[in-house]
């Protein structure tokens, strides 16, 4: 696993980068900004710290695919670390196996630090050797849209 990191700056409180970024008032903001990674992204569960909660998305096929995952730690409009333990796989849910070994115990942080009416998100996530590139690409332009979406 490889560890990356990004932040950016937000004006806007806490409460509210944090409510539109997991979508709490509304799903619908979360999959605005998280379309950046797949048009159909979403997820099912619940943000409740030991929380199981599905992040997915539909593949090629038109299968639910994406990740299996707990939500390791909550403190609202500070802070929230889910830790990924399985993959989403044409329906089903796989929680073990050689590539789930890849992602297993893999972990995003989120932070928010407001200063004034800014809020700064750092973001800090494991990720495997062959989408190193691709989250450097796309997650700043999901951070981006987020932006866009809390400054309305």
């Amino acid at each position: 696993m490889k560890k990356i990191h990004f932040k950016i700056s937000i004006t806007a409180p806490a409460y509210k980068v944090y409510d539109i970024m997991l979508g709490i008032s509304n799903k619908l903001t979360y999959e605005q900004w998280t379309a950046l990674f797949n048009p159909t992204s979403s997820y099912d569960g619940s943000w409740n710290k030991g929380s199981k909660i599905l992040f997915i998305g539909t593949d090629e096929k038109g299968e639910k695919s994406g990740m299996v995952s707990e939500i390791f730690d909550n403190i609202p409009n500070q802070f929230i670390s889910i830790r990924h333990y399985g993959l989403v796989k044409a329906n089903v849910e796989i929680t073990e196996g050689p590539e789930v070994e890849k992602w297993a115990n893999g972990f995003e942080n989120y932070t928010f630090i407001e200063n004034n009416g800014t809020t700064t998100v750092t973001v800090d996530l494991d990720t495997t050797e062959d989408f190193l590139d691709y989250m450097n690409e796309t997650y700043p332009k999901a951070l981006d849209k987020l932006k866009e979406i809390c400054e309305k």
